[in-house]
Protein backbone atom coordinates (compact mmCIF):
# COMPACT_ATOMS: atom_id res chain seq x y z
CA UNK A 1 0.00 0.00 0.00
CA UNK A 2 1.46 3.17 -0.79
CA UNK A 3 1.71 6.33 1.15
CA UNK A 4 1.05 10.09 -0.79
CA UNK A 5 2.59 12.86 1.61
CA UNK A 6 2.52 16.31 -0.05
CA UNK A 7 5.60 17.86 0.66
CA UNK A 8 6.39 19.68 4.32
CA UNK A 9 7.89 23.29 5.42
CA UNK A 10 9.77 21.86 8.57
CA UNK A 11 11.55 25.70 9.33
CA UNK A 12 7.90 27.04 8.97
CA UNK A 13 6.20 24.20 11.71
CA UNK A 14 9.69 24.42 14.05
CA UNK A 15 9.01 28.31 13.82
CA UNK A 16 5.26 28.21 14.42
CA UNK A 17 5.89 25.67 17.67
CA UNK A 18 8.73 28.52 18.89
CA UNK A 19 5.99 30.85 18.70
CA UNK A 20 3.53 28.71 20.70
CA UNK A 21 5.74 28.06 23.17
CA UNK A 22 6.23 31.26 24.39
CA UNK A 23 2.76 31.70 24.51
CA UNK A 24 2.88 28.38 26.63
CA UNK A 25 5.19 29.05 29.02
CA UNK A 26 2.73 32.00 30.43
CA UNK A 27 -0.41 29.58 31.38
CA UNK A 28 -0.73 28.30 34.39
CA UNK A 29 -1.34 25.05 35.22
CA UNK A 30 -4.56 24.84 35.58
CA UNK A 31 -5.00 25.72 32.39
CA UNK A 32 -2.83 23.57 30.72
CA UNK A 33 -4.45 20.10 32.81
CA UNK A 34 -7.73 21.00 31.08
CA UNK A 35 -5.83 21.14 28.03
CA UNK A 36 -4.37 17.33 28.58
CA UNK A 37 -8.13 16.30 29.78
CA UNK A 38 -10.09 17.90 26.97
CA UNK A 39 -6.90 15.48 24.36
CA UNK A 40 -7.50 12.33 26.79
CA UNK A 41 -11.46 12.69 26.09
CA UNK A 42 -11.12 13.37 22.43
CA UNK A 43 -8.88 10.79 21.81
CA UNK A 44 -11.10 7.84 23.35
CA UNK A 45 -14.10 9.42 21.84
CA UNK A 46 -12.39 8.98 18.21
CA UNK A 47 -11.03 5.42 19.20
CA UNK A 48 -12.37 4.18 16.00
CA UNK A 49 -11.15 6.40 13.81
CA UNK A 50 -7.82 5.65 15.34
CA UNK A 51 -7.80 1.98 15.09
CA UNK A 52 -8.89 2.21 11.22
CA UNK A 53 -5.55 4.66 10.50
CA UNK A 54 -3.48 2.26 12.78
CA UNK A 55 -4.71 -0.44 10.72
CA UNK A 56 -3.33 0.45 7.11
CA UNK A 57 0.01 0.62 9.50
CA UNK A 58 -0.73 -2.46 9.96
CA UNK A 59 -1.56 -4.01 6.87
CA UNK A 60 1.81 -2.00 5.41
CA UNK A 61 3.81 -3.84 7.89
CA UNK A 62 2.11 -7.66 7.31
CA UNK A 63 3.17 -6.80 3.34
CA UNK A 64 6.96 -5.74 4.45
CA UNK A 65 7.24 -8.57 6.48
CA UNK A 66 7.72 -7.13 10.38
CA UNK A 67 9.22 -9.54 12.61
CA UNK A 68 6.07 -10.02 15.57
CA UNK A 69 7.95 -8.06 17.87
CA UNK A 70 8.29 -4.67 15.81
CA UNK A 71 4.07 -5.76 15.09
CA UNK A 72 3.76 -5.40 18.31
CA UNK A 73 5.24 -1.90 19.06
CA UNK A 74 3.16 -1.15 16.42
CA UNK A 75 -0.21 -2.23 17.12
CA UNK A 76 -3.17 -0.52 18.88
CA UNK A 77 -6.63 -1.49 20.00
CA UNK A 78 -9.49 -0.36 22.25
CA UNK A 79 -7.53 -0.87 25.46
CA UNK A 80 -3.65 0.87 24.26
CA UNK A 81 -5.82 4.25 23.20
CA UNK A 82 -7.50 3.95 26.28
CA UNK A 83 -3.98 3.36 28.31
CA UNK A 84 -2.46 6.24 26.83
CA UNK A 85 -5.68 8.76 27.21
CA UNK A 86 -5.25 7.73 30.71
CA UNK A 87 -1.16 8.51 30.79
CA UNK A 88 -2.43 12.18 29.79
CA UNK A 89 -4.85 12.35 32.57
CA UNK A 90 -1.73 10.85 35.10
CA UNK A 91 0.72 13.94 34.01
CA UNK A 92 -2.62 15.89 34.64
CA UNK A 93 -2.30 15.20 37.73
CA UNK A 94 1.20 15.47 38.68
CA UNK A 95 3.01 18.21 39.80
CA UNK A 96 3.90 20.68 37.72
CA UNK A 97 7.76 21.76 37.46
CA UNK A 98 7.15 25.07 35.32
CA UNK A 99 7.72 27.88 38.07
CA UNK A 100 9.03 25.81 40.78
CA UNK A 101 11.58 27.68 42.68
CA UNK A 102 14.52 25.94 43.17
CA UNK A 103 16.52 28.05 45.20
CA UNK A 104 16.78 31.42 46.89
CA UNK A 105 18.85 33.36 48.68
CA UNK A 106 19.89 36.96 49.48
CA UNK A 107 23.09 38.49 48.93
CA UNK A 108 25.08 40.94 51.56
CA UNK A 109 23.69 44.23 49.27
CA UNK A 110 19.85 43.19 49.77
CA UNK A 111 19.91 41.42 46.08
CA UNK A 112 17.66 38.54 45.98
CA UNK A 113 18.32 35.42 44.50
CA UNK A 114 16.33 32.70 42.92
CA UNK A 115 16.33 29.41 40.53
CA UNK A 116 13.73 28.90 38.56
CA UNK A 117 12.30 25.72 36.90
CA UNK A 118 11.20 26.76 33.29
CA UNK A 119 11.04 25.18 30.34
CA UNK A 120 13.04 24.00 28.16
CA UNK A 121 11.11 25.79 24.86
CA UNK A 122 10.85 23.08 21.83
CA UNK A 123 11.48 19.34 22.10
CA UNK A 124 12.13 17.95 19.33
CA UNK A 125 11.08 13.87 18.82
CA UNK A 126 11.88 11.47 16.60
CA UNK A 127 11.14 7.86 17.35
CA UNK A 128 10.32 4.68 15.38
CA UNK A 129 6.78 2.78 15.56
CA UNK A 130 4.98 3.02 18.72
CA UNK A 131 2.21 5.31 17.81
CA UNK A 132 1.47 5.74 21.56
CA UNK A 133 5.12 7.84 21.88
CA UNK A 134 3.00 10.57 19.91
CA UNK A 135 0.20 11.15 23.15
CA UNK A 136 2.77 10.52 25.61
CA UNK A 137 5.30 12.96 24.38
CA UNK A 138 2.85 15.61 23.76
CA UNK A 139 1.15 15.01 27.25
CA UNK A 140 4.62 15.69 29.09
CA UNK A 141 5.61 18.58 27.09
CA UNK A 142 2.36 20.27 27.21
CA UNK A 143 2.45 19.90 31.02
CA UNK A 144 6.20 21.26 30.98
CA UNK A 145 5.31 24.16 29.26
CA UNK A 146 6.81 22.86 25.87
CA UNK A 147 5.97 23.11 22.42
CA UNK A 148 6.68 19.35 20.84
CA UNK A 149 7.66 18.73 16.94
CA UNK A 150 7.13 15.35 16.44
CA UNK A 151 8.83 13.61 13.51
CA UNK A 152 7.23 9.68 14.02
CA UNK A 153 8.58 7.01 11.68
CA UNK A 154 7.25 5.96 8.26
CA UNK A 155 5.95 2.92 9.31
CA UNK A 156 3.30 4.56 11.91
CA UNK A 157 2.38 7.72 9.74
CA UNK A 158 -1.55 6.46 9.24
CA UNK A 159 -1.57 6.15 13.06
CA UNK A 160 0.51 8.85 14.00
CA UNK A 161 -1.61 10.99 11.87
CA UNK A 162 -4.68 10.52 12.95
CA UNK A 163 -3.50 10.87 16.84
CA UNK A 164 -2.45 13.95 16.02
CA UNK A 165 -5.21 15.55 13.96
CA UNK A 166 -7.58 14.45 17.03
CA UNK A 167 -5.08 16.19 19.33
CA UNK A 168 -4.94 19.51 17.46
CA UNK A 169 -8.47 19.75 17.19
CA UNK A 170 -9.15 18.98 20.80
CA UNK A 171 -6.60 21.89 21.30
CA UNK A 172 -8.41 24.56 19.48
CA UNK A 173 -11.07 24.76 21.86
CA UNK A 174 -8.38 25.01 25.29
CA UNK A 175 -5.88 28.23 25.69
CA UNK A 176 -3.09 26.01 24.46
CA UNK A 177 -2.32 27.06 21.04
CA UNK A 178 -3.15 23.98 18.62
CA UNK A 179 0.74 25.45 16.72
CA UNK A 180 2.44 23.90 19.84
CA UNK A 181 2.27 20.36 18.72
CA UNK A 182 3.32 20.09 15.22
CA UNK A 183 3.60 17.02 13.44
CA UNK A 184 5.96 16.40 10.45
CA UNK A 185 3.67 14.89 8.28
CA UNK A 186 6.47 13.09 5.59
CA UNK A 187 8.37 9.48 5.13
CA UNK A 188 11.13 11.68 3.60
CA UNK A 189 14.27 11.21 5.38
CA UNK A 190 15.17 14.91 4.73
CA UNK A 191 12.69 16.02 6.54
CA UNK A 192 14.02 14.05 9.89
CA UNK A 193 17.39 15.55 8.82
CA UNK A 194 16.25 19.12 8.26
CA UNK A 195 15.32 18.87 12.49
CA UNK A 196 19.33 17.68 12.76
CA UNK A 197 20.08 21.52 12.43
CA UNK A 198 17.41 23.46 13.50
CA UNK A 199 19.30 24.80 16.62
CA UNK A 200 17.65 28.45 15.93
CA UNK A 201 14.31 26.72 16.62
CA UNK A 202 14.55 23.61 18.34
CA UNK A 203 16.07 23.62 22.16
CA UNK A 204 16.48 19.74 22.45
CA UNK A 205 16.25 16.44 20.39
CA UNK A 206 14.75 13.18 21.63
CA UNK A 207 15.25 10.22 19.67
CA UNK A 208 13.61 7.26 20.52
CA UNK A 209 13.94 4.02 18.83
CA UNK A 210 16.51 1.49 17.86
CA UNK A 211 20.46 1.84 18.07
CA UNK A 212 20.97 2.90 14.04
CA UNK A 213 18.12 6.08 14.55
CA UNK A 214 19.95 7.23 18.41
CA UNK A 215 23.04 7.18 16.77
CA UNK A 216 22.16 8.58 13.35
CA UNK A 217 20.68 11.74 15.52
CA UNK A 218 23.78 11.67 18.14
CA UNK A 219 26.33 12.00 15.56
CA UNK A 220 24.42 14.49 13.06
CA UNK A 221 22.84 17.19 15.09
CA UNK A 222 23.92 20.57 15.88
CA UNK A 223 20.74 21.14 18.28
CA UNK A 224 21.64 19.28 21.87
CA UNK A 225 20.61 15.89 22.24
CA UNK A 226 18.82 14.38 25.00
CA UNK A 227 19.92 10.67 24.23
CA UNK A 228 17.78 7.71 24.90
CA UNK A 229 19.04 4.15 25.22
CA UNK A 230 18.29 0.84 23.78
CA UNK A 231 18.28 -1.68 26.83
CA UNK A 232 20.46 -4.61 26.65
CA UNK A 233 19.57 -5.23 29.52
CA UNK A 234 21.08 -8.16 31.89
CA UNK A 235 19.44 -10.33 35.19
CA UNK A 236 22.70 -11.64 37.09
CA UNK A 237 21.78 -14.70 39.86
CA UNK A 238 23.94 -14.54 42.16
CA UNK A 239 25.54 -17.67 44.27
CA UNK A 240 23.42 -16.79 47.31
CA UNK A 241 19.99 -15.95 45.63
CA UNK A 242 16.37 -17.58 46.81
CA UNK A 243 15.87 -19.89 43.69
CA UNK A 244 11.98 -19.23 43.65
CA UNK A 245 12.70 -15.05 43.78
CA UNK A 246 15.27 -15.26 41.43
CA UNK A 247 13.47 -17.22 38.65
CA UNK A 248 10.15 -15.10 38.72
CA UNK A 249 12.13 -12.14 38.52
CA UNK A 250 13.94 -13.63 35.08
CA UNK A 251 11.23 -14.65 33.89
CA UNK A 252 9.05 -11.22 34.46
CA UNK A 253 12.19 -9.21 33.18
CA UNK A 254 12.08 -11.45 29.84
CA UNK A 255 8.37 -12.47 29.16
CA UNK A 256 6.32 -9.80 30.03
CA UNK A 257 6.67 -8.04 26.86
CA UNK A 258 10.23 -9.14 25.49
CA UNK A 259 9.85 -6.35 22.51
CA UNK A 260 9.99 -3.26 25.38
CA UNK A 261 13.61 -1.57 26.21
CA UNK A 262 13.32 -2.67 29.91
CA UNK A 263 13.19 -6.33 29.07
CA UNK A 264 16.17 -8.31 30.16
CA UNK A 265 18.09 -9.74 26.76
CA UNK A 266 21.21 -11.80 28.85
CA UNK A 267 20.43 -14.16 32.09
CA UNK A 268 24.06 -14.60 33.98
CA UNK A 269 24.27 -17.56 36.61
CA UNK A 270 26.73 -17.95 39.20
CA UNK A 271 28.06 -21.80 38.78
CA UNK A 272 26.66 -22.36 42.39
CA UNK A 273 23.28 -21.47 42.00
CA UNK A 274 23.79 -23.54 38.87
CA UNK A 275 24.94 -26.48 40.55
CA UNK A 276 22.17 -26.30 43.22
CA UNK A 277 18.98 -25.56 41.06
CA UNK A 278 19.72 -26.36 37.24
CA UNK A 279 16.70 -28.77 37.34
CA UNK A 280 14.36 -25.93 38.26
CA UNK A 281 15.80 -23.35 36.18
CA UNK A 282 15.84 -24.96 33.32
CA UNK A 283 12.32 -26.60 33.64
CA UNK A 284 11.38 -22.71 34.05
CA UNK A 285 12.97 -21.48 30.99
CA UNK A 286 11.64 -24.64 28.40
CA UNK A 287 7.87 -24.04 30.05
CA UNK A 288 8.20 -20.65 29.27
CA UNK A 289 9.67 -21.02 25.44
CA UNK A 290 13.09 -19.23 25.95
CA UNK A 291 15.54 -19.95 23.52
CA UNK A 292 19.18 -20.44 24.73
CA UNK A 293 21.95 -18.99 23.18
CA UNK A 294 25.06 -19.63 25.84
CA UNK A 295 28.64 -19.83 26.19
CA UNK A 296 30.23 -22.91 26.49
CA UNK A 297 29.60 -24.22 29.74
CA UNK A 298 25.37 -22.91 29.08
CA UNK A 299 25.38 -25.01 25.74
CA UNK A 300 26.83 -28.22 27.72
CA UNK A 301 24.60 -28.18 30.48
CA UNK A 302 21.19 -26.69 29.31
CA UNK A 303 19.63 -28.87 26.63
CA UNK A 304 18.70 -27.21 23.16
CA UNK A 305 21.31 -24.46 23.87
CA UNK A 306 22.59 -22.63 20.56
CA UNK A 307 26.46 -21.74 21.09
CA UNK A 308 25.79 -17.74 21.61
CA UNK A 309 27.63 -15.31 19.53
CA UNK A 310 29.37 -12.19 19.52
CA UNK A 311 25.81 -10.70 18.09
CA UNK A 312 23.81 -12.59 20.73
CA UNK A 313 26.20 -10.82 23.72
CA UNK A 314 26.01 -7.30 22.21
CA UNK A 315 22.07 -6.92 20.59
CA UNK A 316 18.86 -7.03 21.78
CA UNK A 317 16.66 -9.55 21.08
CA UNK A 318 13.65 -7.98 21.43
CA UNK A 319 11.63 -11.91 21.49
CA UNK A 320 11.79 -14.85 24.10
CA UNK A 321 15.46 -15.48 23.20
CA UNK A 322 17.81 -14.62 25.28
CA UNK A 323 22.18 -15.16 26.16
CA UNK A 324 22.78 -17.08 28.80
CA UNK A 325 26.37 -16.76 30.87
CA UNK A 326 27.67 -19.03 33.50
CA UNK A 327 30.08 -17.00 35.83
CA UNK A 328 32.04 -18.55 39.16
CA UNK A 329 32.23 -14.86 40.47
CA UNK A 330 30.70 -11.60 40.66
CA UNK A 331 33.24 -9.66 39.30
CA UNK A 332 33.07 -11.59 35.86
CA UNK A 333 29.24 -10.99 35.75
CA UNK A 334 30.21 -7.33 36.54
CA UNK A 335 32.60 -7.06 34.05
CA UNK A 336 30.74 -8.61 31.29
CA UNK A 337 28.05 -6.02 31.72
CA UNK A 338 30.71 -3.41 31.22
CA UNK A 339 31.42 -4.98 27.82
CA UNK A 340 28.07 -5.25 26.63
CA UNK A 341 25.57 -3.41 28.47
CA UNK A 342 24.21 -0.41 26.90
CA UNK A 343 23.43 1.94 30.76
CA UNK A 344 19.62 1.12 30.98
CA UNK A 345 18.76 -1.36 33.67
CA UNK A 346 20.87 -3.72 35.19
CA UNK A 347 19.68 -6.39 37.93
CA UNK A 348 21.48 -8.83 40.43
CA UNK A 349 19.27 -11.41 42.85
CA UNK A 350 20.65 -12.40 45.83
CA UNK A 351 20.02 -12.66 49.96
CA UNK A 352 23.63 -11.35 50.12
CA UNK A 353 24.14 -7.52 51.27
CA UNK A 354 27.40 -7.12 50.44
CA UNK A 355 27.32 -8.75 46.95
CA UNK A 356 24.48 -6.51 46.45
CA UNK A 357 26.33 -3.70 47.96
CA UNK A 358 29.23 -4.08 44.90
CA UNK A 359 26.78 -5.11 42.33
CA UNK A 360 25.42 -1.67 42.87
CA UNK A 361 28.16 0.27 43.29
CA UNK A 362 30.52 -1.16 40.45
CA UNK A 363 28.03 -1.57 37.90
CA UNK A 364 27.38 1.55 35.83
CA UNK A 365 23.70 2.01 34.38
CA UNK A 366 20.72 4.64 34.55
CA UNK A 367 18.71 1.61 36.68
CA UNK A 368 19.97 -0.70 38.95
CA UNK A 369 17.57 -3.60 40.22
CA UNK A 370 18.18 -5.69 44.05
CA UNK A 371 15.91 -8.64 44.10
CA UNK A 372 13.30 -6.79 41.09
CA UNK A 373 12.29 -6.90 37.19
CA UNK A 374 13.91 -4.45 35.11
CA UNK A 375 10.70 -4.50 33.74
CA UNK A 376 10.19 -1.07 36.35
CA UNK A 377 12.37 1.04 34.10
CA UNK A 378 9.08 3.20 33.27
CA UNK A 379 7.89 6.48 33.81
CA UNK A 380 4.63 5.33 34.60
CA UNK A 381 5.89 2.70 36.96
CA UNK A 382 8.06 4.53 38.87
CA UNK A 383 4.99 7.02 39.48
CA UNK A 384 6.46 9.62 36.84
CA UNK A 385 3.45 9.48 34.29
CA UNK A 386 4.25 8.70 30.62
CA UNK A 387 7.45 9.03 30.36
CA UNK A 388 9.00 10.75 26.96
CA UNK A 389 12.17 8.68 26.96
CA UNK A 390 14.61 6.42 29.07
CA UNK A 391 17.69 8.42 28.70
CA UNK A 392 21.24 5.91 29.38
CA UNK A 393 23.94 9.59 29.56
CA UNK A 394 24.73 11.35 32.63
CA UNK A 395 24.45 14.84 31.60
CA UNK A 396 21.43 17.15 32.55
CA UNK A 397 18.91 13.84 33.29
CA UNK A 398 19.36 9.77 33.10
CA UNK A 399 16.59 7.45 34.00
CA UNK A 400 12.80 7.37 32.80
CA UNK A 401 12.34 11.05 31.73
CA UNK A 402 9.72 12.65 33.09
CA UNK A 403 8.15 16.18 33.85
CA UNK A 404 11.55 17.67 35.64
CA UNK A 405 13.59 16.39 32.67
CA UNK A 406 11.93 18.67 30.69
CA UNK A 407 12.87 21.80 32.10
CA UNK A 408 16.27 23.75 32.92
CA UNK A 409 16.75 26.56 35.59
CA UNK A 410 16.75 30.47 35.06
CA UNK A 411 18.31 32.61 37.46
CA UNK A 412 16.62 35.65 38.62
CA UNK A 413 16.92 38.67 40.67
CA UNK A 414 15.34 41.15 42.60
CA UNK A 415 16.83 44.12 43.60
CA UNK A 416 16.13 47.54 44.63
CA UNK A 417 18.93 49.66 42.52
CA UNK A 418 21.81 47.84 43.38
CA UNK A 419 24.88 48.03 41.04
CA UNK A 420 28.23 46.33 40.85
Amino acid sequence: MSTTIEPVNVKAQAQLAQKASKELGLLSTEEKNDALYTIASALEENTNSILEANGKDLENGREKGFDDAYMDRLSLDEKRVKEFAEGLRQVAKLDDPSGEIVSEWTLVNGLEVQTIRVPLGVIGMIYEARPNVTADATGLALKSGNAIVLKGGSTAIHSNRAIVGVMKEALASTKISPDAVQFIDSTDRAATEQLFTMKEHIDVLIPRGGGKLIQAVVNNATVPVLETGVGNCHIYIDKDADPEKAINIFLNAKTDRPAVCNAAETLIVHEEFLNQHEDKLVTALKQAKIGIYGDEKAVDRIPGAFPAQEEHWANEFLSLDTAFKIVDHIDQAIDHIDTYGTKHSEAIVTENSEAAKRFKGLVDAAAIYHNASTRFTDGSALGFGAEIGISTQKLHARGPMGLPALTTIKYVMNGNGQIR
